[in-house]
C-alpha cells in the first residue's frame, strides 16, 4: 500500500505548501538565544551578547524558544510548557547548553530530550523531556567543562548524577489536529523516582513580540475568556486570542485553578535599571519560582499560563489537555478530545505502517520512525532580514557601526519554514545540510523537500551574483554544490511515489542552478583552468589549514574534492537537462554544454596527476599511492602536494553518471553532437570512463575514474587498516593514526592525525571533526556511487571487500556491505546494544527513545557532536528503506536501479480528512 492511500498520504496531497494541515507545525526553535540574528553586539559575539541567562527576561527580535514547542507559520501564536521542581532557581521554558567559549568541545545542548512520533502534517506529534527532581546543575555543568580540555570528554549532564536512582520526571508533550487550524495539546508528568515528589507545570500560550519594534505596531492581546451563557462545557479554564493578523482563537484548559497573564516584552528593570510598565517576559517565572503575584496580571496580557502545582507518587503520572482553535461557543472542547488523539495516532500507525511495509525488523522500523520523527520536529519557522538587522529597527537604539557581518548580503530576507540541521546546536538553515534532508523528507513529503529545495534559490535567498547563502555566522562562506544533486534524487523518488513526474519542478529549479553553477565558474575557479579551490565546503577541519581563512603560506590551493563536487555538479545537471530534453528538445543543447564542460574538469584533473606533463609530487593525483590529494600553489611558482589521505581524495568518486541507450535514442540532436565531439576532441574522450563502451544494459558510463583509478581508490577506502571501519566510511584514513601528515612553513608545524572522535583543535570552535569520525552523508553518496558503478560494470566487477580478507564482491555488495555497517550503529547487536549509544550511561525506565548524533567514532561507532543532528543522520531512515527495498528486489530509485511499476493513486481520495466531530 502506497503512503498516498493513507489519511496522512490524504492530507499531504490536500495540502498547499505551507498552509492548510502545515499551517501549525513544531516551528518554534529549540534555542533562540546566542543566535547571529539576536546578536546586535558590536564585535559579532553572539553567544556572550544573549546568553541564556537573559533568555527569559529578554524579548526575541527574530523568533521564539520552547521545549515541545508548536505554533503558526510565522509564530504569531506559540504553544509550550514550563516546568518547576521547587529546586530550580528559575523556571525551565527552555533548553539549557553551554556556548561555544564554554564547552571543551564547543557549544552542546546539556538535556535530555526526544522526538519520538511525528507525522509530516503534523496531525500527530510526540516528544519527551527528562526533567530532574533536584536543581538543576547551571553552574556545575559550566565550571566542570570549564576545566576540561580539548583531550578530554565532554561533562554530560549525566555525569553529574542528578538522574540517580531514576529520580526524574518523564514529560510527554503530545499534539494533535482536529482540523488544519484546531490543535489539541497532551502533557503526560510520570514520576520516575522512587519517591513523591512536587512539579509545577505551566502549559503556555504567547505571541511573538511583533510590535517593540516599530512605532504604533499593533500588539496582540490575551485576555480571560467570557463563557457564553448556556455553554455545555463545566466551566473550562478559557483564555481569548486576538491577534490583528489571525482570526480570534481561544485557549480551553481541563485543569488549575486560574490564567496568569504577562506580557512578552524585556524585562528593563532588572537588565537596565530602566522603568517599565511590566508584568514582563520572565513575570510568570517569578511567580511561580518567587509567589511574586506583583510580576503577573490575572486577566491580559501577551504571554499566558496555568500552573499546575502536583505531587505525583512513584510510577504515577498525571495529565494535563488543552484545546487551541478559532472561538466556537456551544461545543464541548474535550468530549471527543481523546478519540480525536487516538485517530490521529492510528493513523500515523497506519501511515508508517505503510512506508514500511518491505522492513520486517522491528527494531529497524522503530528506528527509522524516530529519525523521521526528528527531521519533522526539526523544522522551524526562520526569520531574518539582513537588510533590517545591519540597519537596526526604528523604535530600537542604532546598531554600532562596527557590525559588518553579512553585510553584503543586505538583500537576504527570510521568513520561512525550514528543515534545521538541530534545532538548538544548529538553529539556522545550512544549505548542503539541507539538501540531505531533503533526500530523506522525499520518503515521506516529497512536496515539502521539493519547496525546500527551492526555496535557497529563491530571490530573496540566493545572492544575485548566484551564490547560495551558507549559514547565518557567514551567508558568504562555500558549501558543496549538492542541490542538484538533491533535486535529481527528490524528483526520482517523487516520480516513483506518485507515478507522475513533475517536470515543472525540475525546470524550476534548472533554471536558478545554472546561475549557481555560473557563480562557481566564475568565483571559484581562481586561474580558469577548471581547478576549483572551493574553500570550506563542508568539512570543517579536515583540512592542513583552516579552508575558510586565507592561506598561511599564500597562493592557492586546488582542491580534489572542491574539483570533484563540480564535476559532480557538472554531471547532475547534465542528467536533468537528458531529463527535460524529453519534453523540450531546447535542453538537448544545454544537455551538451554540460557533457563538454564535464570532459573539460576531467581534463584539468587528468594534467594535473601523473601523466608525463607535472612531476608526481604536484598533481592532484598520486599514481605511487594510489590516491587524490590537494596540491598547494604557492607564491613562487612551486607546487606542494598535501598528501592527507581523507574523504578529500574520495569525492572524485562521486562524480559517476550512468546513462541508457534509451536516453541517447531519443536525443537524436544531443547524440549527434556526441558523436561529432568525441570525435573532434579524441583526447578527451579517452579521459572519461568508457562512454563508448557499452556496459550492461546498453548503459553508458561518466565517470572521473576510469577503472584502474576507481579500484585503486576502492583499495583505500575499503581497507579496514584505512577508511573502511565497522560502521562506515572515516573521514581519514586511520593510517595517518601512526603516520600524522606533517607540513612546515615559516617555522610553524601543521599537521593531520587521525582522530576519530570529538575535535582535539579549536578550529571552527572545536563542535565537530572531520578528521577521522564517520559521517552519514558523505558514506550516503558513495554508497549510491558504488552501486551507480555497479549498474554500468554489472554483477561480474569483483573487488576484495574488505581488503585483504579474500572475499570478493561485485560493486553492489560492496555498496551493501558499507551500508549494513551504518545500520550496525543503531541497530541493537548480539549483545542487544547500539553502537550509537553505547556510552550514553544509564537505564531508563518507559520508552526507549534514541538520539541521532552529528558523526560518530571512526573506531567505537559512539554517537559525538550534537546530539539531535536528525538532519543529515536522519539519512538512517533512508538507508534502513533502501536496504529492506534492495533486500525485497525493488531498490528506490536512488540506488539506483528502474523502480518497479508505482502505485496509482485512487481516483477517489481527494479534500482534507474531516474533523472526528459532528457537524
Amino acid at each position: 500500500m502506497s503512503i498516498l492511500l493513507t489519511a496522512e498520504g490524504n492530507r499531504l496531497q490536500a495540502t498547499a505548501r505551507g498552509t492548510g494541515w502545515r499551517r501549525w507545525g513544531p516551528y518554534p526553535s529549540d534555542r533562540q538565544w546566542g543566535t547571529v540574528r539576536e546578536d546586535y553586539s558590536p564585535g559579532g559575539t553572539a553567544w556572550e551578547y544573549f546568553p541564556f541567562e537573559d533568555a527569559n527576561k529578554r524579548a526575541y527580535r527574530w523568533g521564539e524558544d520552547a521545549i515541545g514547542g508548536f505554533g503558526d507559520i510565522r509564530l504569531n501564536w506559540c504553544l509550550g510548557i514550563g516546568l518547576w521542581n521547587g529546586n530550580d532557581r528559575i523556571l525551565k521554558e527552555r533548553l539549557f547548553g553551554l556556548t561555544n567559549s564554554q564547552g571543551n568541545h564547543g557549544e552542546d545542548v546539556k538535556e535530555h530530550y526526544y522526538y519520538l512520533d511525528a507525522t509530516p502534517t503534523h496531525s500527530y506529534m510526540r516528544m519527551l523531556y527528562r526533567y530532574p527532581q533536584a536543581a538543576f546543575p547551571y553552574e556545575d555543568l559550566v565550571a566542570e567543562n570549564a576545566r576540561r580540555s580539548t583531550q578530554q570528554p565532554e561533562y554530560e549532564l549525566i555525569d553529574t548524577g542528578i538522574f540517580n536512582e531514576n529520580r526524574y520526571f518523564d514529560v510527554t508533550v503530545e499534539y494533535a489536529k482536529s482540523s488544519p487550524d484546531d490543535v489539541l495539546m497532551r502533557v503526560t508528568v510520570t514520576n520516575r523516582g522512587p519517591d513523591p515528589a512536587p512539579i509545577t507545570l505551566v502549559p503556555q500560550l504567547w505571541a511573538r513580540n511583533t510590535w517593540s519594534w516599530k512605532q504604533g505596531s499593533r500588539r496582540p492581546l490575551l485576555k480571560v475568556a467570557t463563557v457564553a451563557p448556556g455553554n455545555v462545557t463545566d466551566n473550562p479554564l478559557a483564555v481569548d486570542a486576538q491577534h490583528p493578523r489571525l482570526r480570534d482563537m481561544r485557549l480551553e484548559c481541563d485543569a488549575g485553578e486560574s490564567f496568569v497573564f504577562c506580557e512578552n516584552e524585556t524585562n528593563v528593570r532588572t537588565l537596565y535599571g530602566m522603568d517599565g510598565p511590566g508584568p514582563f517576559k520572565d513575570g510568570i517565572n517569578d511567580y511561580v519560582v518567587h509567589n511574586d503575584d506583583a510580576a503577573i496580571s490575572h486577566d491580559h496580557g501577551t504571554k499566558c499560563g496555568v500552573p499546575l502545582r502536583w505531587t505525583i507518587a512513584p510510577g504515577a503520572s498525571r495529565t494535563v489537555r488543552l484545546r487551541f482553535r478559532p472561538v466556537e461557543r456551544d461545543r464541548d472542547p474535550f468530549a471527543f478530545f481523546d478519540a480525536i488523539f487516538k485517530a490521529r495516532r492510528d493513523e500515523a500507525d497506519e501511515f508508517y505502517a505503510a512506508l514500511q511495509v518491505d522492513i520486517h525488523d522491528p527494531d529497524a522500523r522503530m528506528v527509522q520512525r524516530q529519525a523521521l520523527a526528528g527531521m519533522v520536529w526539526s523544522k522551524q519557522f526562520y526569520l531574518f532580514d539582513v537588510r533590517r538587522w545591519l540597519d537596526g529597527d526604528p523604535a530600537q537604539p542604532k546598531p554600532p557601526e562596527s557590525r559588518r557581518r553579512n553585510h553584503d548580503w543586505r538583500h537576504l530576507n527570510n521568513a520561512d519554514i525550514i528543515s534545521m540541521p538541530d534545532k538548538w546546536e544548529y538553529p539556522w538553515y545550512a544549505a548542503w545540510d539541507l539538501a540531505f534532508h531533503c533526500a530523506t523528507f522525499a520518503l515521506i513529503d516529497p512536496e515539502f523537500a521539493k519547496h525546500q529545495l527551492l526555496l535557497m534559490l529563491r530571490e530573496w535567498y540566493m545572492h544575485p551574483n548566484g551564490q547560495i547563502p551558507a549559514y547565518e555566522w557567514a551567508f558568504g562562506d562555500v558549501n558543496p554544490p549538492v542541490h542538484a544533486w538533491a533535486a535529481w534524487r527528490v524528483f526520482e523518488m517523487d516520480r516513483a511515489l506518485t507515478g507522475t513526474p513533475d517536470h515543472a519542478f525540475l525546470e524550476r529549479i534548472f533554471h536558478k542552478l545554472m546561475l549557481n553553477f555560473t557563480w562557481w565558474v566564475n568565483r571559484k575557479d581562481a586561474d580558469g583552468r577548471n581547478v576549483f579551490q572551493g574553500g570550506f565546503l563542508g568539512l570543517d577541519n579536515i583540512g592542513v589549514f583552516d579552508r575558510s581563512a586565507p592561506l598561511p603560506t599564500g597562493g592557492t590551493m586546488d582542491q580534489a574534492d572542491g574539483t570533484a563536487w563540480m564535476a559532480m555538479y557538472t554531471l547532475n545537471l547534465l542528467r536533468i537537462a537528458l531529463e527535460l530534453a524529453g519534453q523540450n528538445p531546447v535542453y538537448e543543447d544545454t544537455a551538451t554544454k554540460f557533457f563538454e564542460h564535464f570532459l573539460y574538469i576531467a581534463e584539468a584533473m587528468a594534467a594535473l596527476g601523473t601523466d608525463g606533463k607535472t612531476a608526481d609530487d604536484q598533481g592532484l593525483w598520486s599514481e605511487a599511492d594510489g590516491f587524490f590529494y590537494d596540491a598547494l600553489r604557492l607564491p613562487d611558482g612551486s607546487v606542494k602536494r598535501m598528501r592527507v589521505r581523507s574523504l578529500v581524495g574520495l569525492i572524485p568518486l562521486l562524480a559517476v553518471e550512468v546513462i541508457g541507450a534509451e536516453v541517447i535514442d531519443r536525443l537524436p540532436e544531443f547524440a549527434s553532437r556526441l558523436r561529432w565531439f568525441l570525435g573532434y576532441r579524441q583526447d578527451l574522450a579517452a579521459l572519461i570512463s568508457r562512454w563508448a563502451e557499452p556496459g550492461a544494459g546498453e548503459r553508458r558510463l561518466l565517470s572521473l575514474l576510469r577503472g584502474h583509478r576507481m579500484k585503486a581508490l576502492l583499495r583505500r577506502m575499503l581497507d579496514e587498516n584505512e577508511f573502511l571501519s565497522d560502521f562506515g566510511i572515516r573521514s581519514v584514513s586511520k593510517a595517518h593514526e601512526a603516520n600524522p601528515f606533517v607540513f612546515e612553513h615559516d617555522g610553524q608545524t601543521y599537521s593531520v592525525a587521525y582522530t576519530p572522535g570529538e575535535s582535539q583543535t579549536r578550529i571552527f570552535g572545536g563542535n565537530s571533526n572531520w578528521r577521522g569520525p564517520i559521517w552519514f552523508p558523505l558514506n550516503s553518496l558513495l554508497i549510491e556511487a558504488l552501486r551507480r558503478f555497479h549498474d554500468y560494470y554489472g554483477e561480474d566487477f569483483l573487488i576484495e571487500c574488505p581488503v585483504g580478507s579474500g572475499k570478493m564482491m561485485n560493486l553492489a555488495e560492496a555498496a551493501d556491505e558499507v551500508r549494513s555497517r551504518l545500520l550496525d550503529l543503531f541497530l541493537r547487536n548480539k549483545n542487544g546494544i547500539r553502537p550509537a549509544l553505547a556510552q550514553a550511561r544509564g537505564t531508563w525506565p518507559g520508552e526507549e527513545a534514541l538520539e541521532f548524533h552529528e558523526f560518530f567514532h571512526g573506531d567505537t561507532g559512539q554517537g559525538l557532536g550534537a546530539a539531535h543532528q536528525t538532519g543529515w543522520t536522519g539519512m538512517i531512515a533512508l538507508v534502513i528503506q533502501n536496504h529492506a527495498a534492495v533486500l525485497a528486489g525493488h531498490p528506490l530509485p536512488m540506488d539506483p536501479k528502474p523502480p518497479e511499476p508505482p502505485h496509482p493513486i485512487a481516483d477517489h481520495i481527494q479534500g482534507i480528512v474531516p474533523t472526528l466531530e459532528p457537524p
